[in-house]
C-alpha cells in the first residue's frame, strides 16, 4: 500500500510507547525480584515495583480516557477487508483485554499488598490507602491472581506485538505508520 492510514494523535502515540515500556519494566522486574532471597535488595525493588504499578495505573487511566474522547483512527478499508474475520475479532478482543488487564494486573497487585499488610507508599513519601482489610487468606488468594494476570498481560502483549510484526513484515500494509 502506497498511501498514509490516518494516524494516532501525538498523545496517543506517546501513552502507547510510555505504557509499553513500562509494562515491560515492571514485568521484568516482577520476574527477578521474586527469584531473589529475602534481603534488603528484594525489599527494594518490591516497592520500586508498586511505585511503577502505580505509574502504570496512571498511564492506564490516562490513556483510556485519552481513547474515550480521542477515536482511534479506522482501520484502513483495503486492510479491513483483507483481514479474514477472525483476525478482525482477535484485534478487539486483543485490545479489549489489554486495557482489562492493564488495571487488573497493578489493582490485584495492590489489592495483595494492601491484604498482606504492605501498605503502598508511593516513592517512600506518599502513602496510598489500603483498599482491602489486611487478611492473610486474602492475600494468598490474590498473589496467584495477580501472578496470573500479569502473565496473561504479558502474553497479550506479545499477540500484540506479534501482530504488529506480522503486518510490518510479512503484510508489509503500512499499518503500523499510523502509531510511530
Amino acid at each position: 500500500m502506497t498511501a498514509s492510514p490516518p494516524r494516532y494523535t501525538a498523545t496517543a502515540r506517546w501513552l502507547h510507547a510510555l505504557l509499553g515500556l513500562a509494562l515491560v519494566g515492571v514485568f521484568v522486574m516482577g520476574l527477578y525480584m521474586t527469584s531473589l532471597p529475602f534481603s534488603p535488595q528484594r525489599l527494594k525493588l518490591y516497592n520500586w515495583h508498586k511505585w511503577a504499578a502505580i505509574l502504570v495505573l496512571t498511564f492506564s487511566v490516562l490513556r483510556l480516557v485519552w481513547r474515550l474522547t480521542h477515536r482511534p483512527p479506522a482501520l484502513p478499508a483495503a486492510i479491513r477487508d483483507a483481514m479474514p474475520a477472525w483476525q478482525r475479532l482477535a484485534h478487539h478482543g486483543t485490545h479489549a483485554g489489554l486495557y482489562l488487564l492493564f488495571f487488573a494486573v497493578p489493582l490485584l497487585g495492590w489489592a495483595y499488598s494492601s491484604a498482606a499488610g504492605f501498605s503502598v507508599v508511593l516513592l517512600g513519601v506518599l502513602p496510598l490507602p489500603d483498599w482491602v482489610p489486611v487478611s492473610p487468606d486474602l492475600a494468598e488468594t490474590l498473589k496467584p491472581l495477580h501472578r496470573l494476570a500479569a502473565y496473561a498481560l504479558a502474553a497479550l502483549v506479545l499477540l500484540h506485538v506479534g501482530a504488529a510484526l506480522k503486518h510490518a513484515l510479512i503484510d508489509r500494509d503500512g499499518l503500523l505508520r499510523r502509531m510511530f
